[in-house]
């Protein structure tokens, strides 16, 4: 099954391994393959829209790059829609004490925000509105809920149109024709080990087929052993001198540089090994080079997104 051929894809990791990054650079990938993206950030901080340039962003989508529009949710818009769609309850500008009442019932009843989302989610993908839609959903600790949010309200409640509410986003969520999850690691020992887990967790907990993990932050590998010995030389005291004299300053910074660039390359090529090892069998691993900039913007997210298109045949 072709990652961008779902229509549902919830991508996750740990903190700081670069998650939205790689959902907004999907969804320009998705878009470049004629596809129409919606792109929803559920954390709502605003990195999406920085990715791609563009406005703020709220619950009504907001076109950020041609085929491509963003959200961000919101659990009480959401409710909201919800009960307008659902139950033919008027839209008002605050909903009141129902307010205070669900966020009562979200308290004692673990899941029922969670079901706000993915219910919004899975509405907009059983309605056809778009062709695809990426979720910047939540880091590793917190995703599990998310994803099962269905199932845990589905086996709370037994009867009445909630239950049924529930059936269709289960039915969305299980199949892996439509749905997937995509953990984006780094090639570091806690992302990595974080990531092992997180895909245990996601195949023993949910329903949700793993589609792919996404490793970013890849270094190329720029010296072999061959240029390691011409290091080593160069580092010898009467050779080091003579390069000095050569170039007219100090070469053991650069040379220094040139052995943790080496070093670097193989303590990741490590973890990289753990984790074809570990989920080379169980999804599809895609790797993102290290993108040697200071600021992230359009043009870094289109660098990820070309880098994943190679990555996806495309």
């Amino acid at each position: 099954m072709e990652l961008l051929d779902r229509r549902l894809l919830f991508v996750t990791g740990k903190g700081g391994v670069g998650k939205t990054t790689v959902s907004a650079a999907l969804a320009l990938v998705a878009a470049a393959q004629g596809k129409r993206t919606l792109v929803c950030e559920v954390d709502a901080k605003g990195s999406v829209a920085s990715l791609l340039e563009c406005g703020p962003v709220g619950f009504a989508p907001t076109e950020a790059a041609p085929g491509v529009s963003v959200m961000a949710m919101d659990t009480e818009d959401s409710l909201k829609e919800y009960l307008s769609l659902q139950l033919r309850v008027p839209l008002i500008a605050r909903i009141g004490p129902l307010a205070k009442t669900f966020d009562f019932v979200a308290t004692a009843a673990p899941g029922v925000k969670e079901i706000l989302t993915v219910g919004k989610l899975c509405w907009e993908v059983r309605e056809r509105n778009w062709d695809l839609v990426v979720v910047d959903a939540p880091a590793s600790g917190h995703v599990i809920g998310q994803l099962a949010a269905a199932e845990s309200i589905n086996e709370l409640v037994k009867v009445g149109r909630v239950r049924d509410q529930t059936r269709w986003m289960i039915d969305i969520l299980a199949d892996p024709a439509t749905t997937g999850a995509v953990i984006v690691s780094a090639p570091e020992e806690m992302p990595v080990t974080e990531t092992v887990e997180l895909a245990g967790r996601i195949r023993a907990e949910t329903q949700v087929d793993l589609a792919a993990v996404v490793v970013n932050r890849v270094l190329p590998e720029l010296f072999g052993r061959g240029e390691e010995e011409v290091f080593d030389s160069l580092s010898v005291p009467d050779n080091a001198a003579r390069l000095v004299e050569a170039v007219g300053g100090p070469v053991g910074p650069v040379l220094d540089a040139a052995r943790l660039a080496v070093t670097l390359r193989r303590t990741r090529a490590g973890h990289l090994e753990r984790l074809q090892a570990e989920l080379g069998g169980v999804a599809p691993l895609l790797f993102v080079p290290y993108l040697f900039t200071r600021s992230f913007g359009m043009r870094a997210t289109r660098t990820v997104a070309d880098a994943l298109s190679d990555e996806l045949g495309y």
